[in-house]
């Protein structure tokens, strides 16, 4: 086992690695960014270490500085988190020259899921379903129309190194094609320097669910069931939960047998997630495979209780995983807290924290980095908070989530807590009836000082 993990990230999720290693026995090394000084997880590591000024660029997502903390503390293995490096397979090809294990999948598992046309023809070797389309990036927008001809409109252009929603536009008509073909280029561009593009049918009012997935250094891959996270504003998570309401058990069953396949194809080692597109009629499409912890890691963590991280940490020490795969017995729901205005469009509201208060009871559980006198950087993603509740229904779940948004008080900045309470009441959402458009006609109403 490492006696000294780095932890390569910030925020939440840094400190719930933290809180892993510590009761596993190991060492933890904080980096952090100045506008990150005091943050919980710098003061709760063992060790902290400052790589740069609050720019991402210059601290954590600059590969040099990371090594150089790695080395002058002494640590024999590096856990990214997710988001910044954590599927950056040259982080992890470097972690690998320096000896230095990289808790996650290898170079090459990563690079074959991180170009979505490469994890594409995987998949379609592998026989799991994808989504027709281009089956490679296209080369003008004459051969894009063509294309999008024959699999019928709508259609969806894609950015092979997508992810956040950038470089997507949906395409209704012909006519359209051409002007949104140039604005997918110039963001997918302007966001991953590769402007290279591909094109889907794009699925109505599709369901979005993914299947927790677990391999190791011997050949086992394994599911831990599903989550539905379909409910996205701007293919922005904002709620996830499991089990699925729209799910039956003889999806659960195909669509888990296909993550399967997924891993194996590769060879997956670690944890990892293979995300679906799911029509009303309950086919299912392969969409992309995230090769590292997820955010909403934290649902599956409640309805099957197993903690994720430690099992990354095992299977990065090569130790077996057990090969069972799993079916919730409870029900879990995730609110992720962000530091926005849900009454103006979501706009980001960081700043300084007068008064925090989260919520406590029976099946509530809150990960989050942030107190009373905390400033929220305007430097990075927003989420301030996750806030989970587990019940033996999903009905209870929603009755137990509504009563601990009531309790969860931030003063002095806005959140998404009233965007969650209103949520948590809408007919529509207590049926199980939505997908990913959902949010597009969800009326939040006016705010509550106004009335």
């Amino acid at each position: 086992m490492f006696k000294k993990i780095l932890i390569a990230n910030r925020g939440e999720i840094a400190l719930r690695i933290v809180r892993t290693c510590k009761e596993m026995g190991i060492k933890t090394v904080a980096v952090y960014s100045t506008a990150d000084r005091e943050s919980l997880h710098v003061r709760f590591a063992d060790e902290a270490v400052c790589i740069g000024p609050a720019s991402s660029a210059q601290s954590y997502l600059s590969i040099p500085k990371i090594m150089a903390a790695v080395e002058i503390t002494n640590a024999d293995a590096v856990h990214p988190g997710y988001g910044f490096l954590a599927e950056n397979a040259d982080f992890a090809e470097v972690c690998t020259e320096y000896g230095i294990k990289f808790i996650g999948p290898t170079p090459a598992q990563i690079r074959k899921m991180g170009d979505k046309i490469t994890a594409k023809d995987t998949m379609i070797k592998a026989g799991v379903p994808v989504v027709p389309g281009s089956g490679g990036l296209l080369k003008d927008v004459k051969s894009g129309l063509k294309i999008a001809k024959e699999i019928g409109y709508p259609v969806i252009l894609k950015a092979t190194a997508g992810g956040g929603g950038k470089g997507m536009r949906v395409v209704w008509k012909a006519e359209e094609f051409e002007d949104q073909w140039n604005m997918a280029r110039n963001e997918a561009k302007a966001s991953f320097g590769n402007d290279g593009i591909y094109v889907e049918k794009f699925i109505e009012e599709p369901r979005h669910i993914e299947i927790q997935v677990a391999g190791d250094q011997f050949g086992n891959v394994c599911h831990l069931s599903e989550r539905d996270c379909s409910i996205q504003r701007r293919h922005q998570k904002l709620v996830e939960e499991s089990p699925s309401p729209f799910m039956d058990d003889d999806l659960r069953v195909r669509m888990g047998e296909a993550a399967i396949q997924a891993g194996k194809a590769i060879n997956y080692e670690g944890v990892g997630t293979v995300e679906f597109l799911v029509d009303k009629h309950r086919e299912f499409y392969f969409m992309e495979m995230n090769t590292r912890i997820q955010v909403e890691h934290t649902v599956t963590e409640e309805v099957i209780d197993h903690d994720l991280i430690k099992e990354q940490i095992k299977i990065a020490a090569g130790i077996p995983i057990s090969g069972d795969n799993y079916v919730p017995t409870m029900h879990a729901i995730e609110c992720r807290i962000n530091a926005e205005d849900p009454f103006n469009d979501f706009r980001p509201s960081p700043g300084h924290i007068s008064s925090f208060h989260s919520s406590k009871g029976h099946g509530v559980r809150v990960d989050t980095h942030v107190y009373a006198g905390y400033t929220v950087p305007p430097h990075y993603d927003s989420m301030i908070a996750k806030l989970i509740c587990r019940a033996q229904t999903r009905e209870e779940c929603i009755a137990k989530m509504k009563r601990a948004l009531d309790e969860f008080i931030v003063e002095g900045i806005k959140t998404t807590v009233p965007f969650h309470q209103r949520l948590m009441k809408d007919e529509s959402f207590i049926k199980g009836d939505f997908h990913t458009g959902f949010l597009n006609t969800f009326d939040m109403g006016e705010p509550p000082e106004k009335k």
